[in-house]
């Protein structure tokens, strides 16, 4: 059974004390905490099998390329991949989404050949799409939400043009917590011959993904937003796509024989793989994997909800306090292109407009009159850690109207008495910032 009071013994942080106080940990969605499995794995590996990995022949380094290549694989059944050869090993999402837009875009694309984002996308799935327009000349337009902080799939056959040549979307909002359908997503993509990169690191720690399913050609995620360690991700590929793309960095690892005249690059997945790879972090990784599929996502998931579900009562009951969903930006075209819309708007409580639908466990909010970081701040003093700021989506926050938020996310430590520990906290705080 999933009983959060035992896991919680897994994760001595939580133990801690902030500033005199327990510590209330929801700040997830930027990391999450280590169980003691991966921390003690990778202990393990450094104390008993450290040495490189693919070029020894020596015991240690045959150990631990073992290791390594057992956690590509135990990547490879979590996502539901067709082949070990689709999982590429990077330093997080950022980076996987670097590496396609790098690599897609100098093979696949040419000046005014477009690439379609979303309005909610964070910084990571924004920026290098950017610089490649800076660089080559491409255009970079961003698909509106509506004002149930959801995308306009009704404008999406509008926006999915000839020129048209990627679709990069986030599965979950960092921000406003909204659970895109990117299934549909890319089916109307790959009707028109489009392939679809799939941000998921908002989405990885709390429910089943099934890459084979959802149909995308890409995905990227983050090790150390799953309880994992930091500096380690993944890019999956469809294997088609990336014998078609050129390597993303060169040196050792990705060459298959290096010569005055010319050099041959490895098979897959090492040719996107250059240097010494944390095989330690790796190991981490996969064992990470197999602790939160041993609680099960789906009881994860349940679990968040019913916090997200509390914590979103409650908060709604709180005086001049808003929880973000966003609110309908403008349908026209205009002003889609790397030049971001500033258009300003507003910020109804959540659910009022429907009920919450599908979420992830991510609730910003704002507070009438104050500011997200004296609320962070404050809050800090009283031992609870949330996140203040734009949450690296700026253009989303920008779009709402606003430069920061207050944001709690949850995860599958967090308790019943955790999120009433912050509604008691906004009680105390909001009067004294008014």
């Amino acid at each position: 059974m999933f009983n959060v009071d035992i896991i919680r013994g897994d994760f001595p942080i939580l133990q801690r004390e902030v500033h005199g106080r327990k510590l209330v940990y929801l700040d997830n969605a930027a990391t999450t905490q280590k169980p003691l499995a991966v921390l003690d794995a990778m202990r393990s590996e450094y104390l008993n099998v450290n040495a490189n990995v693919h070029r020894g022949v020596h015991y240690l380094s045959q150990q631990a390329t073992e290791l390594h290549e057992a956690a590509r694989e135990r990547v490879r059944s979590f996502l539901n991949a067709r082949k070990t050869e689709e999982i590429i090993f990077t330093r997080g999402t950022t980076e996987a989404i670097n590496l396609v837009a790098s690599t897609f875009c100098m093979s696949q694309m040419k000046a005014g050949d477009e690439v379609l984002v979303t309005d909610m996308e964070h910084h990571s799935n924004i920026v290098p799409w950017q610089m490649q327009a800076l660089q080559r000349g491409i255009v970079v337009r961003h698909l509106p939400i509506t004002d149930e902080g959801e995308l306009r799939m009704d404008l999406l056959d509008e926006y999915l043009t000839e020129r048209t040549r990627l679709v990069s979307l986030c599965h979950v909002s960092n921000v406003l917590g909204t659970v895109n359908p990117v299934a549909e997503v890319v089916a109307r993509a790959h009707a028109l011959g489009i392939p679809v990169l799939v941000d998921a690191a908002q989405s990885a720690p709390h429910m089943a993904i099934d890459v084979q399913q959802m149909g995308c050609d890409f995905l990227a995620l983050s090790g150390h937003k799953m309880y994992g360690p930091t500096g380690v991700g993944v890019l999956y590929g469809r294997e088609e796509w990336l014998d078609r793309l050129p390597p993303y960095q060169g040196g050792g690892e990705m060459i298959s024989n290096v010569s005055w005249e010319k050099t041959t690059y490895n098979e897959l997945p090492f040719k996107f793989e250059a240097g010494t790879p944390d095989y330690v972090a790796t190991h981490g990784l996969a064992t990470a994997i197999d602790y939160i599929t041993a609680l099960g996502l789906d009881n994860i998931h349940a679990h968040e909800q019913g916090l997200l579900s509390r914590c979103t009562e409650q908060l709604s009951q709180i005086d001049g306090l808003r929880i973000l969903k966003g609110e309908a930006p403008p349908s026209s075209p205009e002003g889609d292109t790397i030049d971001f819309c500033p258009t300003k708007l507003s910020c109804p409580p959540r659910g009022a407009k429907g009920g919450l639908g599908e979420a992830s466990g991510v609730l910003s909010f704002v507070v009438e009159g104050t500011h997200p970081l004296d609320i962070g701040t404050l809050l800090d003093q009283l031992g609870i850690a949330v996140r203040t700021g734009h949450h690296c989506a700026q253009p989303l926050v920008e779009r709402l109207g606003l430069t920061s938020t207050v944001r709690a996310s949850f995860a599958l430590y967090n308790t019943v008495e955790e999120v009433d520990a912050l509604t008691a906290a906004l009680h105390r705080v909001i009067p004294m910032l008014s």
